[in-house]
């Protein structure tokens, strides 16, 4: 029933990058509420807000795909280390911008963008490395935890965000995130040298050739994407916070906001123990979406700052359901030889997404109004998703068999 806590006794090497990474999440969503606040503040625009997600995502995409096809033929520690040197160096930047008198907005945009850069050569080299660190029968408790480490990280990360940025302003959100960044290189730096790649370096192009084509001819991989990016795209609402919080309280308004979703998301790590006797992951998906679509549709209507987080903690269990069931069907469909070119490719799935969704849910809110641009994004997300139950037959049927 609750959360097993096995793998990280079990584990040493696991343990170590599972630490290292829950420390920075910490330090990345202090950050992760301070670029866009930051934003508003000097734009008072949803819109520029949301423009940040359209500015992320061609190297979410470009890296993203790349970063897969590296981490399958080099050393995955040391793309690891790699990457988190140069995600500090760029959250540093960020910290001296915000503290000129005139902080640069062409500076923040490009910043951003380098950051993730980065982020499509670490997720992929990440989630490969784990894949190798635990046996196959613990992919569904590593998911838990992973989600678990998530959840909490995106509550107090947020909300320490907030109270620093109300306090200090946001140039020390990023003094802190590239101080989380130094302990989690510490921490890769003392885990074992991992197994070689399982396969022979080859062309990167090829590669990334030979990745695309095994996704689009698996059409439970296929579907676990295009479900997931609906959700997303259509019902994401992050952008609009900063907007929101302004009548609710500014910064710490903000910061509660942005952790809201974590909230719902931890109740479920928590008690996640179900998780492994259900076997239908593509119906936990489908389903789990849906709810998501419909908790954001009652988004709208709140009137109050708490009546909103009750809503985002319901959208955000459902998230985390449907995420974590989409780890567990990926580490047991895909080979490791795959697995960072797989690994770029989800994560195109789940971050093209959410940056979509800013960008729409921004636009709209400027144009229209916050309760329009909700209501139909949340609309659109659950008939949307709905109907892959349809476009994606054998993703809703597939039963796992470990």
């Amino acid at each position: 029933m609750f959360l097993n806590l096995r793998p990280l006794i079990q584990y040493r090497d696991f343990r170590l990058l599972y630490l290292g990474q829950f420390i920075s999440l910490l330090g990345s969503m202090m950050s992760y509420v301070a670029i866009p606040y930051q934003m508003f503040q000097l734009t008072q625009s949803s819109a520029m807000v949301g423009a940040i997600g359209i500015a992320q995502l061609i190297p979410t995409v470009v890296f993203g795909i790349l970063g897969g096809s590296v981490a399958d033929s080099m050393d995955r520690r040391k793309l690891l280390l790699y990457s988190e040197l140069f995600l500090g160096v760029a959250v540093i930047g960020l910290a001296i911008n915000a503290m000129i008198p005139q902080p640069s907005i062409a500076a923040i945009f490009i910043l951003t963008i380098l950051i993730q850069s980065a982020v499509g050569f670490h997720r992929p080299a990440m989630d490969a490395a784990v894949q190798k660190l635990v046996d196959a029968n613990d992919y569904a408790t590593i998911g838990a935890l992973g989600g678990f480490r998530f959840s909490v990280g995106s509550i107090l990360g947020p909300a320490m965000g907030g109270i620093l940025i109300a306090s200090f302003g946001a140039s020390i959100a990023y003094w802190v995130d590239a101080a989380t960044f130094l302990i989690s290189f510490l921490l890769i730096l003392a885990m074992k040298r991992m197994p070689s790649p399982e396969r022979a370096r080859k062309n990167h192009a090829e590669d990334i050739k030979e990745g695309l084509r095994y996704a689009f001819s698996r059409p439970v991989l296929m579907g676990s994407y295009v479900v997931d990016i609906i959700a997303m795209t259509f019902a994401f609402p992050v952008a609009i916070f900063p907007e929101m919080s302004v009548a609710w309280g500014g910064a710490k308004a903000a910061g509660v906001l942005f952790s809201a979703m974590s909230i719902g998301s931890l109740v479920m790590t928590i008690f996640s123990g179900w998780t492994p006797r259900v076997k239908r992951h593509g119906a936990a998906i489908i389903i789990s979406a849906s709810i998501w679509g419909v908790a954001i549709i009652a988004l709208a209507y709140a009137p109050n700052l708490t009546m909103a987080v009750v809503c985002l903690a319901v959208a955000g269990a459902a998230d985390m359901v449907s995420g974590l069931f989409r780890g567990i069907l990926w580490n047991e469909t895909i080979p490791n030889s795959m697995r960072g070119r797989m690994s770029g490719i989800e994560m195109i799935s789940y971050m093209s997404g959410p940056l979509l969704g800013n960008a729409r849910v921004g636009y709209m809110a400027s144009h229209f109004t916050i309760h329009i641009s909700v209501l139909l994004g949340g609309v659109i997300c659950t008939i949307g998703v709905i109907a892959c139950v349809w476009m994606y037959k054998e993703f809703w049927e597939y039963s796992s068999s470990i």
